[in-house]
């Protein structure tokens, strides 16, 4: 097969692997008559699947009917797909002929099939394993050989679930499953994709391309692009005729994307890019620290509970193990231990509280003087993290949820 002439004949734009494998899985099973569910997000451009499907097979020559059943009102979509028989229903003046019986020999391609009714989707079943249906109003068999393929944008195992799709029919339609990236998973295709849209556009309505600056071809590429290809072209569209400036910035890109925001927008990291990496440290640094003063805080505050247990017991003793006596030894330091802890007998033990009448108890916090320099702190947590896994970088960047690449330059600029 060749790539680039598949996606010329059905116009699709980009080079991403998440689109190749997809155009490549519908040019091998299309020779066959395996049915074929597409998923992808609203917007992606699943709609040129089923045509790449249909005309690599041998019913090219058959008819291909695209069918949107969310689009078709639940009353209507049994007579639409199977035929109805005069006097069926108020209205059914004549008999007429549904998709089924239209396309035989040929392709159906359903397209947001979640959406139809429980009832329409057991008379679907009944097409996909025998070939069979019953037109409305009707009780003769008729047969058909259609070959189905479906699509959806929304969670299919999810609507199982939520009993608003039948499984069995989810697996006879998943025979083949086709996955559609989404335009935020190919930013290296957006810029091909909206300069496409622009010439297009320039061309239809005679007037100059636009051209963008390298600013603005970074807000494109960060942008989450919620609603996908059709939303880009939206906005290629927009740009092209409304703007009388023909080199485009990123303050003239923002008006058009009113809900862009740098710090929502940006996709997932993935591990690429220093500037990427910088930002995700610096965000994952400050979660770190919350942790840490949020543990400090809860040993103090179980310094405390333990010397309240300790000191509200009447005949002062109390029974632990040795090994919960040194625990609790561990939470005091020279300067803020108020209390002497003598073993009277092994395990478990029988610990006699002395205080000293003069012995005041101090505020842990007011004493502890401990360095709050984000350097030194990140400086520590490094060194402790390369001792953990004995110096392995790999490892002690999983332990800190950063990259490697990440870890390695921290490394050179703390001198750690």
């Amino acid at each position: 097969m060749n790539l680039q002439s598949v996606k010329q004949r059905f116009g699709i734009i980009g080079n991403s692997e998440g689109l190749n494998r997809a155009i490549n899985i519908a040019y091998q099973v299309a020779p066959t008559d395996l049915s074929v569910l597409i998923t992808g997000e609203s917007g992606v451009g699943k709609e040129s699947f089923p045509k790449i499907i249909h005309q690599y097979s041998a019913r090219k020559h058959g008819s291909y009917i695209a069918v949107n059943c969310g689009a078709i009102p639940e009353g209507t979509i049994d007579s639409e797909l199977f035929g109805h028989e005069k006097g069926a229903f108020t209205g059914a003046t004549d008999s007429r002929k549904g998709y089924f019986e239209v396309a035989d020999g040929g392709t159906i391609f359903l397209d947001e099939v979640a959406e139809l009714p429980m009832s329409t989707q057991v008379r679907l079943l009944r097409v996909l394993e025998t070939g069979e249906f019953i037109k409305v109003g009707s009780s003769k068999v008729m047969k058909t050989n259609v070959r189905v393929i479906a699509a959806t944008n929304v969670d299919v195992i999810k609507a199982i679930s939520e009993n608003k799709f039948r499984e069995d029919l989810y697996y006879r339609l998943n025979t083949v499953p086709i996955t559609v990236p989404s335009l935020r998973e190919r930013d290296n295709d957006i810029l091909l994709l909206f300069r496409k849209f622009a010439y297009d556009t320039a061309e239809k309505y005679r007037m100059p391309s636009i051209k963008l600056l390298p600013d603005a071809v970074s807000i494109l590429q960060n942008f989450r692009w919620p609603g996908n290809i059709r939303q880009l072209k939206n906005v290629a569209e927009q740009i092209s005729v409304i703007e009388q400036e023909r080199l485009i910035d990123a303050d003239i890109v923002r008006r058009y994307l009113p809900d862009y925001n740098p710090s929502n927008n940006l996709p997932a990291i993935y591990g690429g890019g220093a500037g990427v990496d910088e930002k995700t440290f610096a965000s994952e640094r400050e979660i770190l620290y919350k942790i840490l003063f949020d543990m400090k805080n809860d040993m103090n505050d179980l310094k405390k509970l333990v010397y309240e247990m300790m000191e509200s017991r009447t005949d002062g003793t109390f029974d632990i193990s040795e090994e919960q006596a040194g625990m609790i030894k561990k939470l005091y330091n020279d300067k803020e231990q108020p209390v002497d802890f003598t073993p009277t007998i092994s395990n478990p033990v029988t610990f006699e509280k002395k205080l000293e009448e003069d012995d005041v108890i101090q505020d842990t916090e007011e004493v502890i003087e401990e360095s709050l320099s984000l350097e030194e702190k990140e400086k520590e947590l490094i060194a402790k993290a390369l001792e953990k896994h004995g110096g392995k970088r790999k490892l002690a960047a999983q332990e800190l949820g950063i990259s490697e690449r990440t870890l390695y330059r921290k490394i050179k600029e703390l001198k750690v």
